[in-house]
């Protein structure tokens, strides 16, 4: 019995790591600056920007004066990312990280569902439309 302790100590010891990881993992609203739908801003322009992680999802409706999507979602503050060689690359979206280095995590971009070919500075916006951005893993 005294052999078993240390070997069951060490089950017990990854069982909680293994439960943590997972727990941390599924928990990416956690960090989210919004968790409900909201509406941002005073502009001519209303677009909505659906923001997909796991099951949950939120809209963001936007009134800006800006005409471009990034410039817009850059305005109230609910991406981040970095210049790359085709544009912004985003990695995070209204408090959520994305980082394809440490998991493969990605944001994907969407118009009414179907994928964009271009990137959220290089897409024009009119008044009404519905955007999507998805938390993707490879």
């Amino acid at each position: 019995m005294k052999k078993a302790l240390p070997v069951l100590a060490l089950l017990l010891s990854l069982c909680l790591l293994v439960s943590c990881a997972k727990e941390a993992e599924g928990n990416l609203w956690a960090e989210a600056a919004y968790t409900e739908d909201t509406a941002l801003g005073e502009g001519k322009t209303t677009v909505t920007v659906e923001v997909k992680v796991e099951d949950k999802s939120i809209d963001l409706t936007l009134k800006t004066d800006k005409t471009i999507l990034g410039d817009a979602l850059l305005e109230h503050k609910l991406i981040e990312g970095e210049e790359g060689q085709y544009g912004m690359y985003i990695k995070r979206v209204n408090g959520i990280t994305a980082d394809f280095d440490v998991d493969q995590s990605y944001w994907a971009f969407y118009k009414n569902g179907e994928m964009m070919m271009t990137g959220v500075d290089g897409t024009e916006i009119k008044d009404g439309e519905h955007y999507e951005l998805v938390y993707t893993k490879s």
